[in-house]
């Protein structure tokens, strides 16, 4: 029998453990896990530098200098790649991914962008702040006060960036096929629910 081919894009909180969900979905399911990862590629398939993407990621720069000047002087702007162009090449190459089999992708709009591709499971994953800031503080060394202060401003920029390119609502439950606390479950038990949902709807 074919094996079948899934794409489960995972959006996340951050400090609710979405890149260590995502890790072992793929360790579980044996497929590939994109997540930084995307950067390095998109950067390899465009020949742009990484540093490029890195500075762009799930952010919104609504006032960069590089922004700004290609929407002044368009395509002779060889010097500068505007975020809307970065967004666009990560674009094709999270395409690319879903095309060649199974993954998981990490963030990046990516359930936007293979809304019509058709063996996708959109997830959600969420956790209560003090939850959150403690697995922050934990992992980055840092007080919970900056905790808080860093995880304000991740998840600020990643509503702004999603927001943006793709006229929804971040963390709108509507917008994917399941929402799961983290919390509750842990991580591992986590992943195994979403490979349950996975089953159950026929793309396992």
């Amino acid at each position: 029998m074919e094996k079948k081919t899934i794409i489960i894009n995972v959006g996340r909180q951050f400090g609710s453990g979405g890149k260590s969900v995502a890790m072992e979905l793929g360790k579980k399911l044996g497929i590939p896990v994109y997540d930084n990862e995307l950067i390095s590629k998109a950067a390899q398939d465009s020949g742009f530098s990484e540093d490029l993407f890195e500075k762009s990621d799930e952010k919104r720069r609504a006032f960069s200098i590089s922004s700004r000047l290609s929407d002044l002087i368009g395509s002779q702007a060889e010097n500068y790649v505007s975020d809307k162009w970065l967004f666009s090449i990560q674009s094709e190459t999270i395409r690319n991914i879903a095309e060649h089999g199974s993954a998981v992708i990490v963030g990046r709009c990516s359930d936007y962008i293979l809304r019509d591709f058709g063996c996708t499971l959109d997830v959600f994953l969420t956790a209560p702040e003090q939850v959150r800031k403690k697995r922050i503080a934990e992992r980055c060394g840092l007080t919970e006060e900056k905790a808080e202060a860093m995880m304000e401003s991740m998840d600020r920029n990643r509503q702004e960036y999603y927001n943006y390119y793709t006229f929804g609502n971040w963390g709108t439950a509507s917008n994917y096929d399941i929402c799961i606390d983290t919390s509750i479950l842990g991580i591992e038990g986590t992943a195994d629910l979403i490979i349950s949902v996975a089953k159950a709807a026929g793309l396992l």
